[in-house]
């Protein structure tokens, strides 16, 4: 059964933490305690080594994984041609799709696609890339996604000079009456989820946060909280 991100309302701070950070040894047992520990959705970074300098995993894990969990997985295609694997990724189990406005495929008919497979759509961009880039995608968008480190690799430092874009996307969606969550990816802790947040983000990407938290997942997501 898929799971919906329009139930949740974009006023709730949601936690989706990122696959990339866990013990790929256990990963069953490692989505359990994110889940258990209060997490509502699970960030899952898909890289083809074209869009981002970076390979990670593809439709076989999110197939593998999908009927033991119960979380929203929410799939970050960081692919060139997210129109062309949009459908694989939503019969492998994926519960919304966010896919970047730098791949070579069209916007717009990406998200109609995204949307015919029945699953809800996300735009995101690279730090380079201006928030007004996505602003002519808005009205038929379910979130966007900002990325507080260059896409491809985890572990990296956040990016403060991003916080203004979380606030453009805000004042933009507020300005339109939109229900678009917004989304943070990228040195996501302690000390720099309440700057996101104080933006206008609520959906906050955690790796090395959750996963590696010295006293286990549960503290870290109540952490963030």
């Amino acid at each position: 059964m898929k799971q919906d991100l329009r139930k949740f309302s974009t006023e709730k701070i949601l936690i989706s933490p990122s696959l990339l950070a866990a013990d790929f040894r256990k990963l069953g047992s490692e989505i359990d305690e994110v889940y258990r520990g209060g997490a509502e959705l699970l960030h899952l970074d898909v890289m083809d080594g074209k869009l981002v300098p970076n390979i990670s995993f593809g439709v076989p894990v999110i197939e593998s994984l999908r009927p033991s969990s119960e979380l929203l997985f929410d799939v970050h295609l960081m692919i060139d041609r997210p129109l062309f694997y949009a459908e694989k990724f939503v019969n492998a189990g994926a519960d919304h799709l966010t896919f970047h406005v730098e791949s070579s495929d069209d916007p717009a008919e990406t998200i109609k696609e995204i949307h015919r497979l029945g699953v809800t759509a996300g735009m995101s961009l690279k730090p380079a890339t201006p928030a007004e880039a996505l602003f002519p995608y808005l009205d038929d968008l379910e979130m966007v996604l900002v990325m507080t480190v260059e896409p491809g690799f985890g572990g990296q430092s956040f990016m403060a000079d991003q916080v203004a874009k979380i606030a453009a996307f805000k004042a933009e969606i507020a300005r339109r009456n939109l229900n678009v969550h917004i989304e943070v990816d990228g040195g996501i802790g302690g000390k720099t989820a309440p700057q996101v947040l104080a933006a206008g983000a609520n959906v906050l990407v955690a790796g090395t946060a959750v996963f590696r938290h010295p006293e286990g997942m549960a503290a870290g997501i109540a952490a963030l909280r």
